[in-house]
């Protein structure tokens, strides 16, 4: 798991063709935007949590994130767990994010 500025995310997101963005943050978080192109699985479902992120192909880079930056770092050590190496964390998360917003 690597942890990313806001600056280094977004640049290498950017460049990244095999690029998956994952929110891990609740419906009601997500009510207040989203990053353009992301998928949500939110971390608080626990085991249905789990299930979902053994479906997600290993092969992809994975940029996750949550609001603070806590529960995506969180997330990305379950990823690792189950075999997908390259998860990265947006330090801060969505309330630092200062790039395109989706809502």
């Amino acid at each position: 798991m690597s942890d990313l500025s806001q600056e280094e995310w977004e640049s290498q997101l950017e460049g990244d063709t095999n690029a998956f963005i994952l929110d891990v943050r609740t419906p009601d978080e997500i009510e207040e935007g989203y990053i353009p192109g992301a998928t949500n699985i939110d971390i608080y479902l626990g085991q249905e949590f789990l299930n979902e992120i053994e479906k997600l192909d290993k092969s992809k880079n994975y940029y996750v994130y949550c609001r603070s930056g806590n529960r995506s770092g969180q997330a990305c050590a379950i990823m690792n767990s189950v075999g997908i190496e390259n998860a990265y964390n947006l330090e801060g998360g969505f309330m630092n994010w200062e790039g395109e917003v989706a809502e």
